[in-house]
């Protein structure tokens, strides 16, 4: 299958903003890749809104313009022509642009420095931010039973989280509830719980869906690492090999065990 000049540049904004996702969607079946680069293409556009201006404001207007964006595939609208809308909205469905609109508007969180309310506030930032992009992927591609995939987007998004603290924390924000290695260990903790119960669920994600799953490939690694060593989190040094990393997206991919 050829990429036309859309989903070459989708695939490349991903292998640059993204790289985690880019190696995930290369393991994936060709096919696949042209449903994954455009969702994770959206992904970068939208995690980094917030942070490419001080002016809050502007990003407000950032975020607001791919809400719009969702609202018109949703709605069957003429779609604006750009590099990631056009291909997203050729695999988009209407439902599932609707699903999205969430996942973006959560993403308000990354404009300002005030801290989480709650634990249901940080729970509910890494199930739309993380889980929904990733139902999105997963029911794309083929079936796959919402709350398993959640779960384990879920699962991926506090590995990766807990991956992004020092970075978070740099630029003044307040990633953590509750920073401590008790606090580190139970966040940890409550992704593999989701994780544990997304894989009781397995057999309600079709093999055609799968390929969205490799993007949490670590998920499990990462999280056992920052319940055996949470000061690790803190210190930036939270992390697989390059070995064990290629490695163990091999094994998700040529098995399909997630």
């Amino acid at each position: 299958m050829s990429f036309d000049a859309d989903l070459t540049a989708c695939a490349a904004l991903v292998e640059k903003g993204d790289p985690e996702r880019f190696l995930a969607a290369m393991a994936a079946p060709v096919a696949a890749r042209r449903v994954l680069f455009p969702l994770y293409a959206l992904n970068v556009e939208v995690a980094r809104a917030p942070w490419v201006t001080q002016e809050p404001m502007i990003a407000e207007m950032r975020l607001q313009w791919w809400r719009d964006v969702l609202q018109e595939i949703a709605e069957g609208q003429t779609v604006r022509r750009h590099q990631v809308v056009t291909p997203l909205a050729a695999i988009l469905s209407p439902e599932l642009a609707t699903y999205l609109d969430q996942y973006v508007s959560v993403r308000r969180w990354d404009i300002y420095k005030d801290p989480f309310e709650d634990a249901a506030h940080l729970t509910a930032y890494l199930d739309h931010s993380a889980g929904s992009l990733m139902v999105a992927a997963a029911q794309s591609l083929g079936p796959a039973d919402t709350d398993v995939v959640r779960d384990f987007g879920y699962a991926a998004g506090v590995a990766n989280w807990l991956v992004a603290v020092p970075e978070l924390e740099a630029r003044g924000r307040i990633p953590l509830l509750d920073g401590t290695a008790e606090g580190v260990r139970a966040l940890a903790r409550t992704g593999l719980d989701r994780l544990d119960r997304a894989r009781r669920g397995r057999a309600a994600v079709s093999a055609a869906a799968r390929p969205a799953l490799l993007a949490g490939w670590q998920t499990e690694a990462l999280l056992k690492q920052a319940v055996a060593e949470p000061g690790l989190v803190a210190s930036g040094a939270l992390g697989q090999s390059g070995f064990r990393k290629r490695t163990g997206l091999m094994w998700q991919a040529a098995t399909g065990r997630w």
